[in-house]
């Protein structure tokens, strides 16, 4: 038995086909640039890929398109081998908790929650009305990104803004990747073979996110309302000044709209450097740039900030756990952290460090207080899973 895990993105979808008890992936593929003159389809089962460049109007024909790959390319998505379709969804509010049975109800509400994630959900729905209708004798499950974060304390989830106006607009922290979060910091317990940790997951893609973990419940998150407060990431500006809006809205004249899009897309990394992707970044701080240098002391000067406002707030920290793309991926990045850690107590094993794996394993020294892990993330497994769970 198998479930279809979908991404829908404002323009892309992704997909993986997963054995949730295994974890292997059976098929993946992306669809993306859709809606633009030409589109792209790639599809991979086995040692076979099948790429496709041709238009993709909307997300309904590129499902169909998938769906046809499954057919012809394989494997089956019509012999009752699959159990469920899973469907990311960023933003959860205050509704959902844990994975939800897709019904008209859950599809409003999903659609209610789309002012607080406007880069998402309106994205999300599109795949999920989409498949819906094109797989009809399934089960289809959403699995929230904000759900983990349902158990922060109230002195972490709530801002001190106007109450009256807060409960009005539904603002809060709710946080996102928390499907990673909750995976990742589960595989630490496992590894560590300890429930009761006091840990701290550092995922670093080109969204990047902090949690605070105690046993298995999340009691901080450096998301918020959106994804956008926090780190700095590849196009966001993470935490800022909020005033910061409207001296730019009274003095540059900038439209909420233009801020939006300043703020989301080219900010962060991108901003500081031209470049939002951390190897480009640091391509350019080889050759001496400037921006670049100073960037990458950005970046890690707001990541320590946060291991330290977290230790605080757990009262102690057992481990620590780069996951995601720069997080997996980059021993020097890790290394420029770790350093900066050394009055925690915090040792890196240089050659551990330096290994490449896809293996969750230990980069700290023997002689270190905090256990420093890499942790592969794996949200595709984690959504099945979760879906299976009700399925």
């Amino acid at each position: 038995m198998s479930v279809l895990v979908i991404n829908s993105g404002s323009s892309s979808i992704k997909y993986q086909l997963v054995n949730p008890d295994s974890g292997a992936a059976i098929a993946s593929g992306l669809v993306e640039r859709i809606g633009e003159e030409t589109g792209h389809i790639e599809h991979n089962y086995g040692d076979v890929t099948r790429e496709i460049d041709a238009p993709v109007p909307d997300h309904a024909i590129g499902l169909e398109k998938v769906l046809e790959l499954f057919s012809e390319v394989g494997p089956s998505l019509t012999d009752g081998s699959i159990s469920a379709v899973g469907h990311r969804v960023v933003q959860g509010g205050k509704y959902f908790s844990g994975p939800a049975l897709i019904t008209d109800e859950v599809q409003s509400l999903i659609e209610e929650l789309c002012p607080l994630a406007p880069l998402h959900n309106p994205a999300h729905l599109k795949g999920i009305k989409v498949a819906r209708r094109l797989l009809p004798g399934v089960a289809h499950v959403a699995v929230f990104d904000t759900a983990f974060f349902q158990s922060l304390p109230d002195e972490a989830a709530t801002y001190a803004l106007n109450r009256e106006v807060a409960e009005k607009y539904q603002v809060r922290r709710y946080g996102a990747h928390g499907t990673s979060h909750q995976y990742v910091s589960g595989k630490v317990s496992e590894y560590v073979g300890r429930t009761d940790l006091k840990q701290i997951v550092l995922h670093l893609g080109n969204g990047a996110s902090a949690s605070a973990v105690i046993g298995r419940k999340a009691v901080e998150t450096s998301m918020g309302l959106t994804p956008l407060e926090g780190l700095v990431m590849g196009g966001r500006t993470g935490d800022i000044d909020p005033a910061v809006i409207f001296h730019l809205a009274r003095v540059g004249g900038m439209s909420i709209d233009e801020l939006d899009n300043l703020f989301n897309r080219h900010s962060g990394l991108k901003g500081l450097t031209g470049e939002n992707d951390m190897r480009a970044v640091w391509k350019l701080a080889d050759e001496g740039d400037a921006n670049a240098l100073e960037a990458l002391d950005v970046y890690a000067h707001r990541l320590v900030k946060y291991i330290g406002a977290y230790t605080a707030t757990m009262g102690g920290l057992d481990a620590l756990t780069f996951t995601a793309g720069a997080g997996e991926n980059d021993s020097r990045l890790r290394a420029k952290v770790c350093e900066r850690l050394t009055a925690f107590g915090v040792r890196l094993d240089e050659e551990a460090n330096a290994i490449r794996s896809k293996e969750p394993r230990v980069i700290s020294a023997p002689s270190s207080s905090v256990t420093v892990l890499v942790v592969p993330t794996n949200e595709e497994l984690a959504i099945a899973r979760q879906a299976m769970s009700l399925v």
